[in-house]
């Protein structure tokens, strides 16, 4: 059930966005489960929160939309988030990442920008390309950052092409976790 919550709760979000006419894309867990249930759907993983990547300029019209539809607006520690009414709980909020920003001092490279995206299959919302969404996570690399790669090596969704477009310090961050991955198993 609660799953189901987050599922509706991103495609509300999404919604109220692509009504405003407002560029984004799901990325995050959301879009890890979105990309891994291409291949396996039996190998998603749950998250409880939602992640957009948004354009710093279209924030006050991002606000507009999601306020439209009950979200609260809080900034906590710099970051932008939107609480469910239904919900109340921060964790579970929709997050803002600024696209061609860095989320926080300390990443090495900035969000990929919204030409890194596409419509997802089997949802009616925009998600980040795989290629994007490695980026991200590489550049993040959390733990949790790191479960959802391994989710993405599992099911064969980082290939040579995504290799590619990493630049060398994400790459070698992508090797670490391969070379964890039996520790994982």
């Amino acid at each position: 059930m609660a799953s189901e919550r987050v599922e509706q709760r991103v495609a509300r979000a999404a919604g109220a966005l692509d009504a405003g006419g407002i560029p984004y894309a799901v990325i995050g867990g959301n879009a890890v489960r979105v990309w891994v249930a291409t291949r396996d759907r039996g190998a998603v993983r749950a998250t409880k929160d939602v992640d957009l990547l948004v354009r710093a300029e279209d924030a006050d019209r991002i606000r507009v939309a999601l306020e439209s539809i009950g979200f609260r607006q809080e900034i906590v520690r710099s970051l932008t988030l939107f609480v469910d009414p239904t919900e109340q709980d921060r964790r579970t909020g929709v997050h803002l990442v600024w696209a061609g920003e860095r989320a926080r001092p300390s990443h090495p490279h900035p969000a990929p920008d919204l030409d890194e995206r596409v419509r997802a299959a089997d949802e009616n919302y925009w998600v980040a390309t795989v290629g994007a969404l490695a980026k991200l996570k590489l550049t993040s690399f959390r733990l949790k950052d790191q479960l959802h790669l391994l989710d993405l090596l599992e099911v064969g969704l980082i290939d040579a092409s995504v290799r590619s477009t990493l630049p060398a310090d994400l790459l070698e961050r992508l090797r670490e976790v391969e070379a964890r991955r039996d520790e994982w198993e």
